[in-house]
């Protein structure tokens, strides 16, 4: 078992608005977050760090978070909980109106998987060589496609393609989508949508299935693919490999 993480600012971004962390607790439990950031004048490196801070907090409190159920709750309990800081900041911050962050991350037990997620950052399992995404992004052009008004073709191409639906910071009530995955999976990618907008999924999985390069240049050469592509955004990854049969401990 092989853990990564990197964050980039990408080739336009005079900034970055992405936070993003994997963390082990003392039951070897492994709980991976990214956060895409929005909103002027740095508010939105502020609202993605407060995810990676809070999380960060509440999972190296607690030796184990206890059975699936327990970790749906805890996952839903804090994403309350951040919403409900991020709208304190910016009543106290007038200038930071309009801050808000995505939030994508995961759960990695041995016996569980859990992925939680609002927003359109992305949460993958990998599994002889393919990536599968299993998280659903909360934008404008999902809900289109969702209804039958757009194909996802143009979907791709739709001029409001990046309008979110949902999103941390966003309303007084923020929910989380939780999806409970098998967990005999080789791996779990998470990623700010910087990677996804430049790089297909088959492009990312030719880098993941490259068995000559060590996780590290992996992350790496797949965040200078994106900055090749034109790098438009923050690229975020955070990337948790599991060999076959290896426990969680």
């Amino acid at each position: 078992m092989k853990s990564f993480y990197l964050t980039d600012s990408g080739k336009v971004r005079d900034h970055n608005e992405d936070s993003v962390t994997i963390l082990k607790n003392g039951n070897g439990e492994q709980l991976l977050v990214v956060a895409d950031g929005m909103g002027g004048h740095r508010a939105g490196e502020v609202a993605s760090s407060m995810v990676v801070t809070h999380l960060g907090k509440r999972f190296s409190e607690v030796s184990s978070i206890g059975s699936k159920l327990d970790a749906i709750n805890w996952m839903k309990d804090n994403i309350s909980e951040i919403n409900k800081e991020i709208l304190d900041y910016t009543k106290d911050h007038p200038e930071a109106s309009g801050m808000g962050t995505t939030t994508v991350m995961a759960l990695y037990t041995g016996e569980y998987l859990i992925f939680g997620n609002i927003g359109d950052s992305s949460g993958f399992v990998y599994k002889n060589g393919k990536l599968t995404k299993v998280t659903k992004d909360h934008t404008l052009v999902n809900l289109l496609v969702a209804s039958g008004d757009l194909t996802e073709e143009e979907a791709k191409y739709h001029p409001k393609r990046n309008v979110l639906m949902k999103a941390l910071g966003s309303s007084d009530k923020a929910e989380i989508d939780v999806f409970d995955v098998e967990p005999s999976v080789d791996g779990i990618l998470l990623c700010s949508d910087g990677l996804t907008t430049m790089l297909t999924k088959e492009q990312i999985e030719k880098v993941l299935n490259d068995d000559e390069l060590e996780i590290e240049e992996k992350i790496v050469k797949l965040i200078r693919k994106s900055n090749a592509r034109g790098g438009t955004d923050n690229i975020s990854i955070a990337y948790l490999t599991l060999k076959e049969g290896e426990e969680a401990w």
